[in-house]
């Protein structure tokens, strides 16, 4: 029998941070447009519940770059705006994760 939770895919910790950074860059410029996420999830082609899912950090384990685009469209921004992280942010996933 499997221990990981009968079929569940562990998502690597390191993509598991980089999409709840995307999700929350998103969520950041959305609230800047003043825009609900209805109305982002409308203009980007998606349902709410995907959109919300993809603000937390938790779409599967998986954004497709299409998908980006259509979000980065509706928000009427760059998509390399939503993929492009400061020294910081990335230190988050670049460094080793310790075992502690």
């Amino acid at each position: 029998m499997n221990d990981k939770n009968d079929g569940e895919k562990q998502v690597d910790p390191r993509k598991e941070i980089l999409f709840r950074q995307i999700g929350a860059k998103i969520a950041y410029y959305r609230t800047l447009r003043d825009m609900s996420q209805k109305e982002l999830a409308k203009r980007a082609n998606m349902s709410v519940s995907s959109l919300s899912k993809i603000e937390r950090g938790r779409y599967n384990d998986n954004v497709s770059v299409s998908l980006l685009f259509d979000i980065a469209d509706g928000l009427q921004i760059d998509i390399t705006m939503l993929v492009t992280f400061s020294d910081m942010e990335k230190s988050m996933w670049w460094k080793p994760l310790s075992k502690d």
